[in-house]
């Protein structure tokens, strides 16, 4: 609101809402793969068919836990990751060992501009480390926790998701992971024994659960403080009376997103979610720009360093893999924008404080 009044601020977060929603139903689509991957579906006329009911029972059982409270949450989230990491460097390890270096010649067989497209689509797995901030009500001491929290998960994602980037690539060509919903399962499963397949299976559900409990936990937080100046209906703001968690939203976003996977395109939505995601970190960059001219005395118990020269790379990084998006993504980006706008006009902005 400092910055641009309202409109802007419920523009980024019906951008965010957007990406999140979709991820989350990305995500669970994923996990309907590594199910088929680890069980025999039947088929009918030609097909595999099953209705992705596992992974609608996990987003039912996240939903449940976020209601419950924000410990037990911070405890099945714990868990959930402490499986992932360690199935992670498993494969990280044990992969290495079926790498076949040809795999890697030539290294990069698109040159740059294949680089940029690549790199537009697997942004999407960095979604999420900003969705931690919604939680600094919960939190001891934010000011301190939410840097370290935010930074130092970013930094080892990176060097994990390189790692395993790698051996995947080595392990396989990569025109061969093509239109794969679970890249991991299938490299092990053609290079690796059955009890490893197996594990790689269960370590990928255990953290794309702690991704969905992530996201579920951020959007109703995001929600309910929308609701708290007038931007959405105030039963968003409500929290449970016994438990003290904001129910309504957690259960709402819980049932779109668990029948909405059911419909949604993977690829579709995980571009859709990519450059709505990008134009939100835009205008966070410019921000930070704005506001180190605007306000240069506030008090800032954490600062961006190294500034302009940070939110200017942000920018324009974040611009360059928007470029590389399809048109069609763009029109879909821009339809979406506008519902949002649509709907602050007629209802956000005669409530709004």
């Amino acid at each position: 609101y400092g910055l641009t009044g309202q409109g802007l601020p419920l523009w980024l977060t019906s951008d965010l809402h957007t990406a999140l929603a979709l991820q989350k139903s990305i995500v669970q689509g994923s996990m309907q793969s590594h199910l088929y991957s680890t069980t025999e579906i039947p088929v009918i006329l030609g097909q595999q068919f099953c209705i992705n009911l596992p992974a609608f029972v996990i987003v039912a059982l996240v939903t449940w836990i976020l209601i419950v409270g924000i410990k037990e949450s911070a405890v099945a989230n714990t868990v959930a990751v402490a499986i992932k990491v360690v199935v992670v460097i498993f494969f990280i390890i044990y992969g290495g060992g079926l790498v076949k270096p040809a795999n890697w010649v030539p290294f990069a067989p698109s040159g740059f501009v294949g680089i940029m497209g690549g790199a537009a689509i697997v942004f999407f797995s960095f979604i999420g480390f900003d969705a931690v901030s919604s939680t600094a009500e919960e939190t001891k001491n934010p000011q301190r926790d939410m840097p370290i929290g935010m930074i130092g998960s970013l930094v080892v994602c990176t060097i994990l998701y390189a790692l395993v980037s790698l051996v995947l690539t080595g392990i396989m060509p990569y025109q061969n992971y093509a239109n794969d919903a679970a890249p991991v399962a299938t490299a092990i499963a053609v290079g690796g024994a059955p009890w490893a397949h197996l594990l790689v299976s269960v370590g990928a559900l255990a953290g794309m659960t702690s991704v969905l409990l992530v996201f579920q936990m951020g959007q109703p937080r995001i929600f309910m403080a929308m609701a708290r100046d007038k931007l959405l209906p105030a039963f968003f703001a409500k929290l449970h009376p016994k438990y003290r968690t904001p129910f309504i939203p957690t259960i709402l976003t819980g049932l779109f997103v668990g029948l909405s996977a059911l419909i949604v395109d993977i690829g579709q939505a995980a571009e859709l979610t990519n450059i709505g995601t990008l134009a939100a970190f835009i205008i966070v960059c410019a921000g930070v720009l704005f506001l180190r001219k605007s306000s240069p005395d506030t008090k800032r118990p954490f600062s961006c360093p190294w500034v302009p020269f940070v939110p200017w790379a942000g920018i324009i990084s974040c611009f360059i893999l928007m470029l590389s998006l399809p048109v069609a993504t763009w029109i879909r980006f821009v339809v979406w924008m506008g519902v949002g706008f649509a709907l602050y006009f007629a209802y956000g902005y005669r409530k709004a404080k």
